[in-house]
This record gives C-alpha cells, structure tokens and sequence, in this order.
C-alpha cells in the first residue's frame, strides 16, 4: 500500500510555478516604481479565478496579468492572453469589484511581460496599459 504525502514539501514547486512567481513579484515592483499603489497579488476570486496583480492607479483600479517567459522564442508573453483568458479576467474582475462597497469609477486591463529567468539579473519588463477591455458578454452596472 502506498501513501501519498497530504501536504506539498516546502521547495518542491515546480520550476515554472517558481519562475511565475518571480515574475508576478518583478512586475509588481513595477508598477510600485510607477506610482501604483499594489492592493493584492494572486488575489483569489471565486473559486476559479486569480488576478495576478490588483493595483490602484490613481482613481482607476488596474487588474493585471503577468506573463513570463524565459525568452521570446515561440512569441511574445502577451499572446497567451487571448480570447479565453481575457474572459476569465474579466469575469474576475467584475466579480471582485461587485463585492466592492465603493465602486471604482475608472478600471482598466493591463499585461505585464517579462522575459528572463529568476537567475538573471536584467530581466526584460513591458508593460502594456489597458490591453484589453471588458470581454463580452459583461457589462458594469453602476
């Protein structure tokens, strides 16, 4: 009989969990040097979708994906946001502000690139302000 372990040994992550991760953490940096106030980060909404950044730009609330990827080689990291996955942003995003007792009167798509590697020193940050907008079928209502 074999048992498996009930809980994930501390380290044993996977590399591109890790290099995710790194990634999230540089772009909100970012944005931290641009003035942004970060409210969040792998903020969970409901019980299938994440933001990967929640930040504040002025009166405008900035919901942002970071894709990263060791290099450019099949693209770039800001072509994994598709259809798709801009509808499951969206629907998070919505379901966020919805819960909100103040709503924001100004929201907004960003996508942050970053090719590199945790090792590397002078990774490449993009930052491309309002991406996207609001998938269909969604709509604000306030």
């Amino acid at each position: 009989m074999r048992f498996w372990p009930s809980r994930k040994v501390p380290g044993d992550e996977p590399e591109h969990l890790i290099t995710g991760r790194w990634g999230e953490d540089l772009g909100a940096r970012h944005l931290q040097h641009l003035g942004m106030k970060i409210l969040g980060k792998r903020v969970r909404v409901g019980k299938k979708d994440e933001i990967d950044v929640l930040a504040r730009d002025g009166e405008t609330l900035v919901f942002v994906e970071v894709k990263t990827r060791r290099s450019e080689c099949f693209g770039r990291p800001i072509t994994a946001v598709d259809r798709d996955k801009q509808y499951r942003l969206s629907r998070a995003a919505l379901c966020y502000m919805n819960k909100l007792k103040h709503k924001p009167p100004y929201f907004r798509f960003d996508v942050i690139e970053v090719i590199g590697e945790p090792h590397n020193k002078h990774p490449e940050i993009r930052h491309i302000p309002n991406a996207f907008q609001l998938s269909k079928p969604f709509r604000v209502t306030w």
